[in-house]
């Protein structure tokens, strides 16, 4: 009888198997399930698949011209192809979109995109021929400025890993895309526009989107730890302008040139993280915001180098605000970035933690970054630029005091560092200061002191650096009452041409922190782009010692 039962047993279970991979097979190729299931078999994409393209272009001369489409139907790319540089007029890309479990009988999705003023069909029948396929049934369908839309009517066609589920505008002939599962078409649109407008690309995403790469940051196993900080990019929609570029004369791209000397120091330094301390994009020059961040962001992406960053006073002055720009950088691969605490000030307050070496999960290394926000609130009673406000302090006071006892069951030396971008009051009137090399600018430190200096010493924080002042590249280490050192304040010298140099001839720089966890030390240097000194570490010096700060010694 027992036997009986468990022969039964296996044959269900067998033939339930059976069955389920033979609907799974139909359902593959046929669409045999209904609608409402699709959204839960991992062989489909959750989400949108997109039914449609095209572009409207629209007049202000002309009542009757429009960019608006009936949006029951069409959903606008909110980005104006023309960047708002045409006096009359303006175009957008707009999609039709579906969940794909509300796909109809018939409806159609999209499998491919391109841009050319021929049409693909021919290209591709000649292509197929020679191979001896058959695609009738593959036609391109033809739109304004320049775009061919392929769609596929196929059962399964939104399951295929080529059907479209995203589409996106860059701008420039340097545009790249840094998002996962994204790819540019390469020809641009063909927009009746002039040379002063960059050129607009599409960027298509297939298949299902995946979750981005987020490297635990750890020590190596040699105890080293080494950051790049980036400062002053200025990156631009296209190449950019360059300003005060050495040497002179000489045929300069802004953006070319400063991403050169960026992948450079990179690929010679190969640091295990890298700060971005503000001011990345020039938003002047950035009407498309996204397509600068992305310039940085892809050559990270391409040597896996995890990244961090905060904004200054030009970032949010182009198409996003600080928000938005940190819920697209979030999004990022090896992105570490964080918009941090809604309840304080500022959007990019947090910490990334360093774990010690090997399988060790005690944090070596803590690596505070704040917004320093831009221009003074109150122009009148103090000058200048803004300040780190009181609840951003309480804030990094109570997290630095909360984090005192997980820290302190790392067996070596733990150290905490912070990153800003608009440089203390300290900066320039810090108690006996000590400076390594000199000034070569006015620091534009604020007016108003807010405290956060005291905040970092008491705090126990051994270094600070930020950027904003292009051309001064010093660190300098003020004192305590009793004659200890207690705090190095580095800038790390500007490293984009899209911002400006000058000052008796300024070379762009990168500052590197090289710390050895053995020894609870610090050194610092700087990496020039033009030179004599192109391939020297310039003005290095130990500035941490037993994880506290000391007086300086250079090399």
């Amino acid at each position: 009888m027992t036997r009986r039962i468990v022969r039964n047993i296996i044959q269900i279970s067998t033939a339930a198997v059976i069955t389920f991979l033979l609907i799974f097979f139909l359902d593959r190729n046929f669409r045999v399930l209904p609608n409402a299931i699709h959204e839960y078999l991992p062989t489909h994409h959750a989400g949108l698949v997109i039914t449609d393209i095209t572009v409207t272009t629209c007049t202000s001369y002309n009542p009757f011209s429009s960019c608006d489409l009936d949006t029951s139907v069409w959903h606008r790319v909110d980005k104006d192809l023309h960047l708002g540089k045409t006096l009359f007029s303006h175009a957008y890309l707009h999609v039709s979109r579906k969940r794909e479990e509300e796909l109809k009988e018939g409806d159609k999705v999209v499998v491919d995109v391109t841009v050319g003023r021929l049409d693909p069909s021919v290209a591709d029948a000649e292509k197929a021929a020679a191979k001896g396929l058959d695609i009738k049934n593959e036609k391109w369908e033809s739109r304004p400025a320049g775009l061919w839309v392929k769609r596929s009517a196929k059962r399964g066609a939104s399951d295929s890993k080529n059907a479209v589920t995203g589409i996106d505008v860059l701008f420039g002939d340097d545009a790249v895309e840094a998002r996962e599962a994204w790819s540019m078409t390469g020809t641009p649109l063909l927009l009746d526009v002039g040379r002063s407008v960059p050129s607009a690309h599409l960027t298509v995403r297939r298949g299902v989107e995946h979750p981005p790469v987020k490297p635990v940051l750890r020590i190596r196993d040699n105890g080293k730890f080494k950051i790049v900080q980036l400062a002053d990019l200025h990156l631009s929609t296209g190449v950019g302008a360059c300003r005060d570029a050495l040497p002179e004369g000489q045929k300069c791209e802004a953006d070319p040139r400063t991403l050169d000397f960026v992948t450079k120091i990179l690929e010679e330094e190969k640091p295990d993280l890298v700060v971005l301390s503000g001011d990345q994009v020039n938003g002047e020059t950035a009407p498309d915001t996204q397509t600068a961040i992305f310039k940085y962001a892809q050559i990270l992406i391409k040597h896996k180098i995890p990244y961090v960053s905060i904004f200054g006073n030009h970032d949010d002055e182009g198409s996003m605000s600080r928000a938005a720009q940190m819920d697209l950088i979030e999004t990022l691969p090896y992105s570490l970035s964080r918009a941090g605490p809604e309840s304080i000030d500022g959007v990019g307050n947090y910490f990334i933690e360093v774990l010690g070496r090997g399988s060790s999960s005690h944090s070596a290394l803590t690596v505070y970054l704040l917004d320093t926000h831009a221009y003074s609130p109150n122009e009148r009673k103090y000058p200048g630029y803004d300040w780190i406000k009181p609840n951003q302090i309480e804030w990094f006071r109570q997290t630095a005091q909360g984090l005192k006892k997980k820290h302190r069951e790392y067996t070596h030396v733990h150290m905490d560092v912070a990153f800003i971008h608009i440089p203390l009051p300290e900066y320039q009137n810090g108690r006996n200061l000590t400076l390594v090399t000199s000034w070569k600018e006015p620091t534009t430190a604020p007016t108003f002191n807010s405290g956060f200096h005291d905040a970092l010493v008491e705090e126990g924080v051994a270094m600070v650096s930020c950027g904003h002042d292009h051309v001064n590249e010093y660190c300098a280490v003020d004192f305590k009452e009793d004659g200890k050192p207690a705090l190095w304040m580095c800038y790390a010298g500007a490293a984009g041409f899209g911002g400006y140099a000058g000052y008796g001839g300024f070379h762009r720089k990168i500052r590197v922190f090289d710390f050895d966890m053995n020894e609870g030390r610090i050194n610092t240097w700087k990496r020039v782009e033009y030179g004599e000194d192109v391939d020297k570490k310039i003005e290095e010096v130990m500035i941490v010692d037993g994880g506290h700060p000391v007086r300086p010694m250079q090399d």
